[in-house]
């Protein structure tokens, strides 16, 4: 009998136990899987609400790719290999079944994140994964054809590959091991955070949604299109976070100072709308203009924006001027509004940044620096929009990092 391969996946997150489950699947393979904190599949548990939004319903590569800011002509081919029909698949057969959400987003029928947890957690054991929490890696050392890996505590181990599943934190250490490898290390940022805007328009509409808007950000060439969420400190919602991935980079550069333009009903065209305007003053002529929304934006916001518009409220239909028209024109579809800082969603972290995504194979996920040194999730320059994204990310690489590992050298 041979000796099996003594595999080392750093990362008890999603990517971590898909390339940890994956390759212990493997003849000849003895897996362990280290995680520095007390916690495993923390971001999972909590993602969704504690639903954990798996994947996303798209499931040609070459559109799929269209939703990574950062990585998408690098994962087009690994997507071909591994995408999420295959993560359906792969968690159907371990009794987990899901559903899609008209926005294409998809969750466990459950709505249980531990469905997604147990499912996982199942699979490593079934496989004899070792896993082992508390134990943080401090440094890795290639000699004589092994991997040297010193513990926080001090310990020695002996591998012969390892995959590095560490997530995009800086303090989570995978990326200091990464650079020790010569890997270069494109400098994290927050991806995916909401907008702080305090505005006279916005007070007290916390809670409020838009179904559909268009946001731009103003001196750049991003504009994103969708749902729209009022909060206690600004923006949030499907538009605002996408617009908050791609530009993750120019808004680290600007310290999260700038302004957006917003479009609030999209959906109708400059003639369209000024037609519909005209009409309902016409038709509703004795009618205060704020007694209801003529537009799928609720009342309250619109009352706002007519304040914006200096029309007072009160004010019959009949009464309007087309300067005041021009006006109410103006902030129903190039409402300015200025951005002062961002908040994260603390647990549900994600960065733009990471290990180089020239510097690995993405057929393999291995290092083209080290041999026997693999990559997963997010700890590469990889991010992908809200919306099951950056989740497909972690199963696709990790799948494939762990078949690589787990073959005999």
């Amino acid at each position: 009998m041979s000796t099996p391969q003594r595999i080392l996946v750093i990362g008890g997150g999603a990517a971590g136990f898909f390339a940890a489950i994956t390759c212990a699947e493997k003849p000849d393979t003895q897996v362990f899987l280290y995680e520095a904190t007390p916690h495993l599949l923390s971001k999972v548990k909590i993602s969704g609400g504690g639903r954990c939004n798996v994947t996303h319903a798209c499931f040609e590569p070459e559109q799929l790719v269209k939703n990574y800011p950062r990585g998408g002509r690098e994962l087009l081919g690994a997507f071909h290999r591994f995408q999420p029909r295959d993560t359906l698949a792969w968690f159907n057969t371990r009794g987990v079944e899901t559903k899609t959400e008209e926005d294409g987003r998809m969750f466990p029928t459950s709505d249980n994140s531990e469905s997604i947890v147990n499912a996982l957690n199942d699979a490593a054991q079934k496989n004899r994964v070792k896993i082992l929490v508390q134990h943080g890696v401090k440094t890795i050392q290639y000699l004589n054809e092994k991997f040297e890996v010193e513990l926080n505590s001090g310990e020695m181990e002996l591998f012969d590959k390892v995959i590095i599943a560490t997530g995009g934190n800086k303090s989570s250490g995978g990326l200091a091991i990464a650079e020790s490898f010569g890997h270069t290390i494109i400098s994290p940022v927050p991806s995916l955070f909401t907008f702080h805007i305090q505005d006279n328009r916005l007070v007290d509409l916390a809670g409020l949604s838009v179904e559909k808007v268009k946001v731009h950000a103003n001196g750049t060439k991003l504009t994103t299109e969708g749902p729209l969420l009022l909060t206690h400190w600004g923006m949030s919602g499907p538009a605002i976070l996408k617009l908050s991935a791609w530009g993750a980079r120019e808004f680290a550069e600007s310290n999260y100072q700038f302004s957006i333009e917003i479009n609030w009903v999209p959906e109708l065209s400059q003639t369209a709308l000024s037609k519909k305007l005209n009409e309902i003053r016409i038709a509703e002529a004795r009618k205060q203009i704020a007694t209801f929304s003529p537009l799928p934006i609720p009342q309250r916001l619109w009352e706002r924006l007519l304040i914006a518009a200096e029309i007072n409220p009160t004010t019959p239909w009949a009464h309007i001027n087309n300067q005041q028209l021009d006006k109410l024109y103006k902030q129903l579809t190039q409402a300015e509004f200025t951005v002062t800082g961002k908040s994260m969603f603390k647990e549900e972290f994600v960065t733009c940044g990471g290990v180089k995504l020239s510097e690995i194979n993405f057929k393999t996920m291995e290092s083209r620096k080290q041999p026997g040194l693999f990559f997963a999730g997010e700890v590469l320059d990889i991010d992908g929009v809200t919306g099951g994204f950056n989740f497909q990310s972690a199963w696709t690489t990790g799948w494939l990092a762990g078949q690589a590992a787990g073959d005999c050298p």
